[in-house]
């Protein structure tokens, strides 16, 4: 079965998108993400075939032997450069602290290079109740609870996990796909904010969606984002409502706003990762960004601000998960509570610069660099958590009908 037959179109187009512009393609997780996806392209739809995600509905895992006593190896399938790596590239530091204390050898691959490819990877083993060769894997929100509700991941022993459920942030404790943790820990959070250039602001904050969407100052060099949920939770926060609880109503309230921007020129494009080029350079003055992309961003240029608006702002997270039938899930959640640590979550933010999920490392980040304790984009404070709002889950339904709208909106 062909992906695009699986997926309505306004959502295969949504995932196009995410892969050659969005969050998929050119952040710190890389080049590679959208290079991956280029490959595909050329390949043809052959390459595409069974990447098809089935309908959800809870299938029950199917109980599996663990054999880590005997095994002292974890299988970790992740995203490329989205761990700590030595200085001559050759070493992981951090999982080889992990190796020398427990004995266990972490065998690492860096094949996720999107959510959906990788799903089509995965998908003929679980479907069938085999092993996928992998103990540990990392996968964003909303795939990650369609696997739940699939049954193809397996429930967490929280007697293997006393660091992880003692220290994870509380804003991530209990998303709606997953609640209370039963079957995911965050590996990082992603989250959406705004930022501006400075001189091409002639100096004056940016600091709402109202402004992006109305302040005649900005016409024709504002960018919002082609991520669906990003763009239309943002303007939702900055309506009073609530993306949480997002309705047909609420959905299509904020389109319309946004469409107002967009009749008037007030939005020069909805972009992927590429608003970084516009804004560094000025043709963006202001946009909705991701604060990954911004850690670096403003080491190189110190004229780019950022703001979590009053009004709130989108976090999203990827999460570890043990696939069905996996043969070390002992030794994948040994591994998963040893990056609970603070110590070992610091050496891994510091590396990374995404949202760090684990309470307790901002002394350690200070001991390795007091910019990265004090930086937000890292480390939110207790003012931003209680700014803090995810995106419901939605139904495939709604899913296709709230993308199609979109599409619309943004001319994809």
């Amino acid at each position: 079965m062909e992906l695009h037959e699986t997926l309505s179109p306004p959502q295969y187009a949504a995932m196009v998108r995410s892969m050659t512009g969005g969050r998929a393609a050119l952040g710190r997780r890389s080049l590679l993400r959208a290079a991956g996806f280029g490959a595909l392209a050329a390949a043809g739809s052959t390459v595409l075939a069974g990447c098809g995600i089935p309908a959800a509905g809870r299938q029950g895992a199917t109980a599996s032997t663990d054999h880590s006593a005997q095994e002292k190896v974890v299988d970790f399938s992740n995203w490329t450069e989205y761990i700590d790596v030595s200085d001559d590239g050759k070493h992981r530091p951090t999982l080889d602290a992990f190796t020398k204390r427990t004995g266990i050898k972490v065998k690492y691959t860096e094949d996720i290079n999107d959510n959906v490819e990788f799903f089509g990877k995965i998908k003929p083993q679980l479907a069938a109740g085999q092993d996928t060769g992998r103990d540990l894997m990392v996968l964003t929100d909303w795939l990650a609870g369609r696997m739940i509700r699939l049954g193809w991941v397996q429930q967490l022993d929280s007697a293997n996990l006393p660091h992880a459920y003692a220290n994870l942030e509380q804003r991530f404790r209990s998303p709606d796909w997953d609640p209370g943790r039963a079957y995911s820990y965050p590996w990082q959070g992603i989250a959406t904010c705004i930022a501006y250039n400075k001189k091409a602001t002639g100096g004056r904050k940016v600091t709402s969606i109202s402004q992006l969407l109305e302040d005649r100052s900005l016409k024709g060099r504002v960018a919002m984002l082609s991520e669906m949920r990003d763009t239309i939770g943002m303007t939702l926060l900055d309506m009073g409502e609530l993306p949480e609880k997002v309705t047909d109503d609420t959905f299509d309230a904020a389109v319309a706003r946004i469409q107002k921007a967009v009749d008037a020129q007030q939005i020069r494009k909805f972009t992927g990762n590429e608003y970084t080029d516009g804004l560094s350079k000025g043709d963006i003055a202001a946009c909705v960004a991701w604060a990954g992309d911004l850690v670096q961003l403003r080491i190189d240029d110190p004229d780019i601000e950022y703001v979590f608006p009053d009004s709130g702002f989108l976090s999203s997270t990827d999460n570890l998960m043990i696939p069905d039938k996996a043969r070390h899930k002992t030794n994948a959640e040994r591994l998963i509570d040893y990056y609970y640590e603070p110590p070992v979550a610091a050496q891994l933010s510091a590396y990374i610069n995404y949202v760090c999920p684990v309470a307790g490392v901002r002394p350690y980040l200070a001991k390795i660099d007091p910019s990265l304790a004090r930086n937000p984009l890292i480390l939110p404070d207790a003012a931003m958590d209680a700014k803090t709002h995810t995106f419901r889950s939605l139904s495939d339904a709604e899913d296709s009908r709230y993308e199609e709208k979109f599409s619309k909106l943004i001319g994809a």
